[in-house]
């Protein structure tokens, strides 16, 4: 009996001792010190020049963060990159109809009722005209603008017209009436400059010759009578009004034949 408790014996392979692993207290310290540094690092955010950023709680909006930087926030917000740049925004070129039922292509037609209230091009000097306008209009446009996008956050800076021509349709018409009113605007400073010379020359020559050295006029050049007078105007204006070089032409009789 004694042999076979011997051998059972031998058989049973040796297990090793039991390992007790031990934590020190400061451990648990060190990872809530981790923990708590992982949180505040996450709570950090680098805002660009020209960026800013929109701070949610649970789909709560709690702000904004307009200053650039290093920024600290909840960390348990979610933030939300949004530009501030200013940015130019050009519309597609649209036809629209000017005050006069005037075709006409504008660049800005997001609120067409700006060209509709105005005319293309003013035949008084008093009335506002797209053309002639544009500052005053477009200003009008940009508070219109910016009341329409204020709600979204969007500032209106400059607005301005970048393209604003006749339709093609009437383009030539008024071209042509274009020309016709500047021929008439350069014809009549034209008259008026003649109108001032042909007076000068009538008083130079009712005074007579210049002065002598002493002071005194000279004699009378010539006497003119009303019609020979309303005949230098007549030579005058015709001279000076001409589009082209006048063509003299010698007199051999008197004036009255």
């Amino acid at each position: 009996m004694s042999t076979h408790d011997t051998q059972v014996t031998a058989d049973v392979p040796e297990l090793p001792a039991p390992r007790v692993r031990e934590f020190a207290a400061h451990s648990i310290g060190g990872v809530l010190v981790a923990l708590a540094a992982f949180l505040a690092m996450c709570g950090l955010n680098m805002v660009a020049p020209g960026e800013a950023r929109m701070v949610q709680l649970f789909g709560r909006y709690r702000g904004t963060i307009r200053q650039d930087g290093l920024r600290w926030v909840n960390p348990f917000t979610s933030r939300t990159k949004i530009s501030t740049r200013v940015r130019n925004h050009e519309t597609a070129v649209l036809k629209v109809n000017d005050a006069y039922g005037n075709p006409i292509t504008q660049t800005e037609a997001a609120v067409r009722h700006i060209a509709i209230e105005y005319r293309y091009d003013a035949h008084d000097e008093d009335g506002l005209s797209l053309r002639g306008n544009a500052e005053e209009i477009t200003e009008k446009l940009a508070v219109e603008r910016h009341a329409r996008v204020d709600a979204a956050g969007v500032q209106i800076i400059e607005s301005r017209f970048t393209h604003l021509a006749y339709a093609p349709e009437i383009a030539s018409a008024m071209l042509q009436r274009q020309q016709a009113g500047a021929v008439v605007a350069a014809r009549q400073q034209i008259v008026e400059g003649a109108v001032g010379m042909v007076e000068s020359a009538l008083t130079r020559i009712a005074m007579g010759a210049p002065p002598t050295p002493f002071g005194q006029w000279g004699k009378d050049i010539v006497e003119l009578d009303p019609e020979r007078k309303a005949a230098v105007v007549s030579n005058l204006m015709v001279a000076l009004c001409g589009d082209r070089s006048a063509q003299p032409v010698l007199n051999t009789g008197t004036l009255y034949q």
